[in-house]
């Protein structure tokens, strides 16, 4: 009997999946220590970059695709396919020098090489893609500030802007802007997420939804390492689907996964210690990489409530805000991961970020702010609602314990994350767990929460805060080109949010990855982004 070629092929490729994710007894494997593999609890919708608007997307697609630029662990904005570029600030013109040695995935539909080059064109593509209401990307808004943008040739790429706007390039550093192929997307339409093509490091092999993917090494990949070394250095990424946390720290401490991202409540404990050091158990088995991560945490005021008039008094809201110990939270409900929030709403490790005196454990002051109020208002028995989803629980008893000594009466809502989200888009919460990480390594994206045009539902200013002096000097500061006179700004607008309080901060994240001794390269970035071309496995 005569086996059909392509069902020999499939059983020879099942094969290699498996091998891929077989369990951690198969490191005496010959080339084991080429595959690199990883869990992703939340489900990836797909590895098309245009949909690339959360974290595990975002990871899947940095292995698979490249765009004009890209940022290093620092956040700079560093050449990606673009070797070089001129801005034009009188026109607010980008223009862009293209490399002439990078190429697309190997696909049929390219014909008898099989693969292409990537000219100026495919960019003019790509983002017209972003733009177009019936692929609907969520990345549209990245081109708000555009004008037009065009291919002069092959190797130059101009973008103009409507209106200067200095972030810019760290929009086109967002997996959106990735550079992907005409011909191969406009074949699979709506299946492009499925069958990705890019230029990426690694390409697309395999994909079981929910169950496995596999990427595979892309071998005419076009950058080196410093010494002029090809990457990547694996040969594969192997990625699996638990959706337990538990389930997968277990998978990682029996070696069956290279590497954890994050801290958990379901294996905190076990794994660090209350000042977040690793615990004897674990040190020579795994190695923890910790940095600043653009996340700040904070209980948002809706400083306008007609529900609780106090929280449209600025004493009440600096009162709650001197009547607590950020350290405990961070010492004894983080288990040590995280910076304490007291410098305003700029989270560490993002140019702008100052240690401005803030927020620090003034119980004296919290109850003279607090009495003052009391006499202003006449309001002799203030009270609290605080809304929360169950992650942050036990902070949140925390902070009624210590409202509840200061004399504000606090009860504690607990809501799916999903409910809270709803409800602060109308206005009707009072006080709410919220965070803001950011899209684009530059402090305006937070200091965009507190613009009054930016009042919800028209935008993410859920807090209701309106000040005259911070709107101009938001407006003023989108003019400024220097991220050193932006800074200046921006520390005066940091300055007001502490002076009016219209949040209580909590802490500023901190990105954390623990990894199996063998793996190096693998490397933290305030973006908390997955980036494997510069990985290395030991045997």
């Amino acid at each position: 009997m005569k086996f059909n070629t392509i069902f020999i092929n499939n059983l020879l490729f099942i094969a290699f999946c498996v091998s891929l994710l077989s369990c951690k007894d198969s490191r005496n494997e010959e080339r084991d220590h080429l595959v690199f593999r990883y869990n992703e609890h939340q489900n990836i919708a797909s590895l098309d970059p245009a949909f690339a608007r959360n974290a595990s997307t975002i990871w899947a697609t940095n292995q698979l695709f490249n765009g004009l630029v890209q940022l290093d662990d620092s956040l700079n904005i560093q050449p990606d396919i673009a070797h070089r570029w001129e801005i034009n600030d009188s026109t607010q013109t980008y223009t862009f020098f293209l490399r002439d040695d990078v190429y697309f995935h190997k696909h049929g539909l390219f014909g008898k090489d099989s693969t292409r080059k990537v000219v100026a064109s495919d960019f003019v593509y790509s983002l017209n893609r972003l733009k177009d209401p019936r692929v609907a990307s969520p990345g549209s808004w990245v081109l708000q500030n555009v004008e037009t943008f065009y291919a002069i040739n092959d190797t130059v790429f101009e973008i103009q802007l409507t209106q200067a706007f200095p972030p810019f390039m760290g929009l086109l550093a967002m997996r959106y802007c990735s550079v992907v192929p005409q011909e191969v997307v406009e074949h699979y339409g709506n299946e492009f997420r499925s069958n990705p093509i890019g230029t990426g490091p690694f390409y697309f092999k395999f994909w079981e939804e929910n169950i496995k993917l596999v990427f595979r090494k892309n071998n005419s990949y076009f950058e080196t390492d410093k010494n002029g070394n090809a990457l990547p250095y694996l040969e594969a990424v192997a990625v699996t689907f638990l959706p337990d946390k538990q389930s997968e720290f277990l998978q990682f401490a029996q070696g069956k996964l290279d590497f954890i991202s994050g801290l958990d409540a379901s294996y905190k404990d076990e794994l660090l210690t209350a000042t977040g050091a690793l615990k004897p158990d674990y040190k020579d088995r795994i190695t923890m990489i910790k940095g600043p991560y653009l996340n700040t945490e904070f209980i948002a005021l809706q400083t306008r409530s007609e529900k609780n008039k106090a929280l449209q008094s600025p004493l009440f809201r600096k009162a709650m805000n001197y009547s607590f110990d950020r350290n405990v939270i961070i010492t004894y409900l983080r288990n040590g991961i995280g910076v304490s929030g007291s410098s305003g709403i700029i989270p560490k490790g993002l140019p702008g970020y100052y240690a401005i005196e803030g927020y620090h454990y003034k119980p004296e002051k919290a109850r003279m702010l607090l009495e003052q109020y009391k006499l202003e208002s006449g309001d002799q028995n203030p009270s609290l609602v605080l809304t929360t989803d169950s992650n942050y629980q036990d902070i949140f008893e925390y902070l009624q314990r210590e409202f509840e000594k200061l004399g504000i009466q606090t009860s504690i809502d607990v809501m799916p994350s999903s409910a809270i989200r709803q409800a602060r888009a109308d206005g009707s919460l009072d006080a709410f767990r919220s965070s803001w990480i950011a899209d684009y390594p530059d402090a305006e994206s937070y200091l965009s929460l507190f613009y009054s045009p930016n009042h919800t539902p028209a935008g993410p200013n859920y807090t209701f805060y309106e000040n005259k002096v911070y709107d101009s000097l938001y407006t003023y500061s989108k003019s400024l080109v220097e991220i050193e006179e932006r800074k200046i700004i921006y520390k005066k607008m940091d300055s007001l949010m502490i002076e009016e309080a219209p949040i209580v901060p909590l802490f500023y994240d901190e990105a954390v990855r623990f990894v199996q001794k063998n793996v190096t390269g693998l490397g933290i970035n305030p973006q908390n982004f997955l980036v494997l071309k510069y990985v290395k496995k030991d045997n």
